[in-house]
């Protein structure tokens, strides 16, 4: 099945075209994790502990920080998605694909000084959320301090995936995906197992891998510009002050929307390591088997914003609307096949993740919740990827913040009736409230893309 992009607005829009654009983000979420378990394993070979808990520690800041600055990546992926529906793929559409990816690789770039500039600061603040030991604490800060010099790579990989995703090169950010986690793993076991230099090994193995992602990005940015018909040249306007603004606008509220999405996960997991060991290991495996069931569901949250993007810039809200239907039959399909497969074999899943007796014992009393909440889910992924497709970040900031209200309120009246179930209950009722005012929202977007046609 071809992955070409379509040509124009008039392009078949169907089932097909939504599934080709789909598996390659599914399978590049499946590897995404694969720098951090690679990361582990090698520290794995070595005989003391403390070397694992140093790169998990080290680890955790910086996933902390690249969902903070994940807004490049999302940014990036609507303006250039609407600019490609916009001028339908001919040369005006490669030059303002150009622009704002160069005004993204500027913030970017200024992002990623000012992170090496202010590392001491920022790094004693990370260390000072971590209780571990001194030794840990020391390799740790070897681990940050080699690899903080990884950033900006990372920063300019985000844009790249971020002009892929809106281009509908999804087959490229496989690609690109596969070679960061590739790159990475043979560094780990060279500067490690090979040349015995343990954390500072893998610190180096992961900015070399980062860097060369932002590199090979580019190279394929490039080919994909090319073949929208770019002439090499740099186009005016750049610098545009009310252009900038709009971005630095975008990226604010975008943002705003991580922090309301990240704080329930945050605070669940405080709230389960309250209630004893057992029931924050279970929740640790729950919140696993949770992802793997969300990985099918974003895949297609991805193909919605770069649709939704496409159809919204070319004002074509019959288009918009078929592309949001297309994405949300397939995500509830994802959600009913997790659910049904949890439903059947969930205490073998939970088995095979934890050898403790206590664990898995305790595990069938809460099953039920990740049988239930893949659908809850649906329509907050598939309704974020339109909203992120047609730059309506402020509605969906918005949206954010009133359902982070209502997990707030559910997990505070039912915690002390229902325990841990409570913990479940308000995340399914976030999920839920999300779909819900994301959907009121909708009419907005769709009447933005008939002004559109309007003004075309």
């Amino acid at each position: 099945m071809s992955n070409r992009p379509p040509k124009g607005p008039e392009a078949a829009l169907g089932h097909g075209r939504v599934l080709s654009l789909t598996w390659p983000v599914i399978l590049a979420n499946v590897t995404t994790p694969l720098v951090g378990i690679a990361d582990v394993w090698v520290m794995g070979r070595l005989p003391d502990p403390v070397f694992i808990g140093a790169v998990a520690v080290g680890a955790a800041i910086f996933t902390a920080l690249h969902w903070m600055f994940l807004f490049l990546r999302m940014g990036t992926t609507g303006l250039v998605a609407q600019a490609y529906g916009e001028h339908a793929g001919h040369g005006a559409s490669a030059d303002a694909t150009v622009v704002i990816m160069v005004r993204a690789l500027m913030i970017a770039a200024v992002i990623g000084l000012a992170v090496l500039l202010l590392q001491w600061p920022l790094g004693l603040a990370m260390f000072s959320l971590f209780q571990a030991s001194a030794d840990v604490e020391t390799l740790a800060g070897d681990y940050f301090a080699l690899r903080v010099f990884g950033v900006p790579g990372f920063l300019f990989h985000l844009v790249n995936l971020g002009v892929l995703f809106g281009l509908q090169q999804m087959r490229a950010t496989l690609v690109l995906n596969l070679m960061l986690s590739t790159t990475n793993l043979i560094l780990d076991v060279f500067f490690v197992l090979g040349l015995g230099m343990g954390v500072t090994g893998v610190a180096l193995g992961t900015v070399i891998a980062e860097w060369s992602a932002a590199a090979f990005g580019l190279l394929l940015v490039m080919r994909a510009l090319k073949a929208h018909g770019w002439r090499r040249v740099l186009p005016s306007g750049v610098t545009d002050r009310g252009e900038m603004l709009r971005l630095f606008d975008l990226s604010g509220n975008l943002v705003l929307r991580t922090l309301f999405v990240n704080v329930p996960f945050f605070v669940n997991s405080l709230i389960a390591a309250s209630m004893g060991d057992v029931l924050l290991a279970l929740n640790a495996v729950l919140m696993q088997l949770f992802f793997i069931a969300i990985y099918g569901i974003d895949g297609f949250a991805h193909t919605a914003e770069t649709l939704a993007g496409f159809t919204y810039g070319g004002g074509r809200p019959d288009r918009l609307r078929r592309a949001t239907m297309l994405t949300m039959l397939w995500g509830f399909s994802v959600a009913g096949i997790m659910s049904l497969a949890y439903a059947v074999f969930g205490q073998t899943f939970v088995d095979g993740l934890t050898t403790s007796v206590d664990v898995r014992t305790e595990a069938g009393a809460y099953l039920i919740w990740i049988a239930l909440i893949p659908f809850a889910c649906v329509g907050a992924f598939i309704f974020d990827g339109v909203f992120i497709g047609t730059t309506h970040i402020r509605e969906m900031r918005n949206a954010m913040a009133l359902s982070a209200a209502v997990w707030a309120c559910v997990l505070y009246f039912s915690l002390p009736v229902w325990g841990y179930h409570a913990i479940w209950i308000a995340m399914t009722a976030f999920m839920l409230t999300r779909s819900l005012l994301l959907w009121a929202y909708y009419p907005r977007i769709e009447a933005g893309a008939r002004m559109r046609a309007m003004h075309a």
